[in-house]
Parts: C-alpha cells; sequence; structure tokens
C-alpha cells in the first residue's frame, strides 16, 4: 500500500508541474486555465481523487445509530441511541505504537531539545501510570515505552492534549516527505528551532526550506516583477489534509464497522461489537472459539491459562492481533481506549443539535496578524501563530460569533439564559489554562479544612480525592474516551459506550489512533479503499 501510495503522489507531483499545458478554459468566462498570456490562473484539471496518507484505511460515511445498543449497566444514561450521519474520513489502521511516537520523540528533541528542552519534556507520556500500590509493574514503568520487545504495542500514558500535539507534528512530517519524494524540497537536517518545516508556515510563505525544484509561477511570468517559480499550494491537491484525533461520532461508526452488513440501502444486522453475533469468540468453523480481542474476562483472568492462553495478553498486545473490521481497522474493541476530540457532556439527547458530522468542542481560531493586517511571523517553534475569533469581527454572522462554542446549548446560565459565563467566573486565568493539578487537601484554604478529606496529612494513603458535592470532574477540559482495554470487562468493547477524563491526565489503559479528512466525494474509486466483509476463517495475527 505504501508503494501505491508513493506512486499515486509521484503523479500528483507530474500533473502539477505540467499544469501549465493544460489549456481548458473556463465555462462561466470563457477564459484559458493555465494560461501565462491571460494571467495565469491556475487549476490542476487532472486531479482525480486524495491520496491516502501513511498508515490510514479508508472509512466509507453514512448514517448509523449512535449510542446504546444493550442494557445500560453503569445507569450513566449518557449514550441515548439516535441517528447520525458521518462523512467519509480515513482513520488509522492501528493505534499509535510506542515506536511511533518515540519516533516523535527522537524528532523534538533533535529540533526543540537543545534551546527548548521544556518542549520535549512535555512530549513525554507519563510512564509512571503503570504503578498499582498493590501491584509489581515497575519492570513496566522502565521498559514498556523504549525496549524494543514493546516497539509495536500501544503507547499509553498519552493524555489527549500530548495525542494532539502528536497529531499536529505528524501531518507536517507527512507533507514535508510528500514534497520532498516529489522533487519539491530536499531533506534539511539542519532544521531547529524557528526554522522548521509546518505544513501551514510553508503555504504562507515563512518556510522556504532547500527547494530542489517548485513550479512555474503563471501568474508573474509575463505580469510584473514576481518570481517564475512558486511553492506549491493547497489548490494543487499535493498536500493532504491534517492528522487529528476523530470525533466521537467518527470513531463509534468506523469501530462498527457496518460496511461489511450493507445489502442494497439496508443494514441487514445491528452490531454489538466491531464483529458480528452477541458473543466474544469466533464462531467461523476454522477458529471456533478463540477470543475476538484483547480484554479481562473476570476478576483474576487476564489471559486465560497457561498452555492455552485465550486473548494472549495479559496487559496490551501487538496492534495488529486479532481480526481486523470490516473497515480494515484492529483493535476497535479492547487492547486499549482510545482517545476522540469530544469534549463530555453527560446529557445527549437535549443538546446535540446536529445530526450530521456531530462535534461538541469547537474553538474557532484565526491567523494573527499585527496592527497593519499582515499576518504575524511564526513564533519561537516554527508554528504560525493562532488566536481565537473575536466577538466584533462576527457580529454579523448567523452561524457563530464567539470563538469558544464548547458550552453552546448545554444547558448552564450561558445556553439558556444568553449570559456570558466567562464574564461571571474567571476561567481564563494561568491555573485554569494550565496542566491540572489536583487540590487534594484543600491546601488554597489553609491546613484548617485538612480535615474535610479522610485524609489530614500527605502521607495519608487514601484515593478520595474531592470533596463531595464541591467539585464536579465534568469541565471544559473533560475529554471522551471510547472502546475497552485489556484492564475493562466485555461491557465497554461495546463501541456506544463513553467515558470521560481530563485532557492532561493519562493512564495504562488509554492510547489513541489518528484520522484524517475526507475531500471531495464520499465514494473512492481506488482498489485499496474498497471494503468487504473480514474472513473469520483466516487465522488471527
Amino acid at each position: 500500500m505504501m508503494k501505491t501510495n508513493k506512486l499515486i503522489l509521484a503523479l500528483s507531483s507530474i500533473m502539477i508541474l505540467a499544469a501549465c499545458s493544460s489549456r481548458k478554459e473556463s465555462s462561466t468566462t470563457g477564459w484559458e486555465y493555465n494560461n501565462a498570456k491571460n494571467g495565469g490562473y491556475e487549476t490542476n484539471e487532472r486531479f482525480i481523487e486524495q491520496a491516502t496518507g501513511p498508515g490510514l484505511m479508508f472509512v466509507e460515511g453514512g448514517s448509523f445509530t449512535m449510542g446504546r445498543v444493550e442494557q445500560d449497566v453503569m445507569y450513566e444514561w449518557d449514550n441515548i441511541p439516535r441517528r447520525q450521519t458521518v462523512s467519509s474520513f480515513y482513520m488509522d489502521e492501528t493505534e499509535v505504537r510506542n515506536i511511533d511516537y518515540l519516533e516523535y520523540l527522537f524528532w523534538v528533541n533533535r529540533v526543540y531539545g537543545q534551546s527548548y528542552p521544556e518542549v520535549y519534556k512535555k512530549t513525554l507520556p507519563d510512564t509512571l501510570v503503570w504503578r498499582d500500590k498493590l501491584g509489581y509493574n515497575e519492570p513496566f514503568v522502565k521498559q514498556y515505552l523504549r525496549h524494543p520487545a514493546f516497539k509495536n504495542y500501544p503507547v499509553v500514558g498519552v493524555s489527549w492534549q500530548q495525542a494532539t500535539d502528536y497529531c499536529a507534528w505528524r501531518t507536517d512530517r507527512v507533507n514535508e516527505r510528500i514534497l520532498i519524494d516529489n522533487g519539491i524540497l530536499q531533506e534539511d537536517m539542519e532544521q531547529m528551532d524557528d526554522n522548521v518545516f509546518t505544513t501551514q508556515s510553508y503555504l504562507q510563505g515563512q518556510y522556504e526550506g532547500i527547494v530542489r525544484r517548485n513550479p512555474r509561477n503563471l501568474t508573474n511570468e509575463n505580469y510584473g516583477s514576481g518570481e517564475k517559480s512558486r511553492i506549491i499550494k493547497m489548490e494543487d491537491g499535493l498536500l493532504l489534509p491534517s492528522y487529528r484525533l476523530p470525533t466521537e461520532a467518527e470513531w463509534e461508526f468506523a469501530a462498527l464497522g457496518y460496511v461489511g452488513n450493507t445489502q442494497e440501502e439496508n443494514t441487514d444486522e445491528r452490531k454489538l461489537y466491531p464483529w458480528n453475533g452477541s458473543s466474544l469468540r469466533n464462531g467461523s468453523k476454522n477458529n471456533q472459539g478463540e477470543i475476538m480481542a484483547n480484554f479481562k474476562r473476570g476478576r483474576g483472568d487476564n489471559m486465560g491459562v497457561a498452555g492455552s492462553l485465550n486473548d494472549n495478553a495479559d496487559i496490551t498486545s501487538p496492534v495488529r492481533s486479532y481480526w481486523p473490521n470490516d473497515y480494515g481497522l484492529y483493535n476497535m474493541a479492547g487492547n486499549v481506549a482510545e482517545w476522540v476530540m469530544d469534549v463530555y457532556r453527560p446529557i445527549i439527547e437535549q443538546t446535540t443539535t446536529a445530526d450530521h458530522r456531530s462535534f461538541r468542542g469547537n474553538v474557532y481560531l484565526t491567523q494573527k496578524t499585527d496592527e497593519d493586517g499582515f499576518i504575524e511571523e511564526v513564533d519561537s517553534l516554527g508554528r504560525v501563530q493562532m488566536v481565537p475569533v473575536d466577538v466584533q469581527g462576527n457580529a454579523y454572522r448567523r452561524n457563530y460569533k464567539k470563538a469558544d462554542n464548547i458550552n453552546y446549548l448545554n444547558g448552564d446560565v450561558e445556553s439558556q439564559m444568553g449570559i456570558d459565563w466567562n464574564n461571571l467566573l474567571d476561567e481564563t486565568a494561568q491555573k485554569d489554562t494550565a496542566s491540572v493539578a489536583i487540590d487534594k487537601w484543600n491546601s488554597k484554604y489553609g491546613t484548617g479544612n485538612l480535615s474535610k478529606y479522610k485524609d489530614d496529612a500527605p502521607e495519608g494513603n487514601s484515593n478520595e480525592m474531592y470533596a463531595y458535592g464541591e467539585s464536579s470532574l465534568i469541565t471544559d477540559r473533560t475529554r471522551v474516551f471510547k472502546g475497552g482495554s485489556w484492564k475493562d470487562r466485555a461491557y465497554w468493547l461495546n463501541p456506544g459506550t463513553r467515558r470521560f477524563l481530563d485532557q492532561d491526565q493519562s493512564t495504562d489503559a488509554i492510547g489513541f489512533r489518528c484520522a484524517m479528512d475526507r475531500v471531495g466525494a464520499p465514494v473512492s474509486r481506488e482498489k485499496n479503499n474498497q471494503r468487504r466483509g473480514v474472513d473469520y476463517n483466516k487465522k488471527r495475527k
């Protein structure tokens, strides 16, 4: 597949560099495209469809019932069934592996480690999540992330924020590689600090790099005194959209994989798990009885008995273990739970107004400009500076006005009465926007209130961390994670279940995988993007 993708990207580059020879004229004005003599408006007439990025699988979208498909045994009532439509998109075939994240750490340390060591420190996973006060897990603390024996295991100890930062880094490295492979740029191993390739800084002309061959600049070839060549633009169709975390709807849709159960315009069988049926074991003739996912069957039973291990993993397992679902995605049930983009809110049926591409968590940003309206230079890390949109600039918009829409129709004061909650409670202070540190002993109120907790001193060993009725675990930083993990019971393998955690916290059972937008037609004509049912008679990996 990698060779096919590189071939597609190479052909795209040839089409771009030869676009000036395509003289198709506009159907509305009659002027020729790609003609330097009449102004040189350029368009890629030979573009076919978006190439599939490294590691991704195509997920054809559609309509499905999102939410609970069995009894709500946790009595959370936070996944009410509702009909949703998901656009076509791409998703990682597997969870992000330790080796993938170590590549990221290596690059960050090489580029920023000398001048900004805190940037590298910020990217490090929390390996201490493996510790258990009544368990011996020190080998995983020391070895799970970096030992080659675990290189193909899913990375854990990564917070939502770290996963989001990884997605942004991956976008830039993939697009940089595309430009290098297509002869636009040369490899530059001297990148450091603010002189680094990012997709946005390149498109804004704030990163030049080592140019090998840029396409002709038809616009300025006969008019003005501009350059004879130009950088690649988004209109050329060569660069890929951003890698990102999937939305909750996308993740659940991809996990269920109904594409294998479709007959004409109907889904002939509803799924409880990413595979058909209600059993957690393979029902095929050749592999009957084999466990379908990595999960905890019961108390003290993480992998079965010696000599006949059922899921073959007492903690996580390699990311390509077991059978993929009908979209070709591995471990969408079990192994590790996975972060999604959404901010968590428990009441869905009252807050969800969109039944198409639903998502809670929108904070709209725009590029920072100076007082003359020009885009500011990149920051010290080479990134284009972004700031929240302002209300004044959106006064006459009907679809939105302010930047932060996380609490839209949220049932709070602002959404019900039109009051700006941020003017009532200051949530923009440094302690609110920094990493969350739980004040277990309420020290900000002095030592006199320590007795309200079970522990009267820091030496205590209780796990109680919140004063009952005084704190909420659900904030604007609370993010959803989906799916079961190696330490969860079978209930959580259902893709409709949902849980939450603060975006700056992590565990030994939460990983992530990336997604990417699909631009253009929702149906792909590429052979590698065609999906059919999985043959469960084949030996599992």
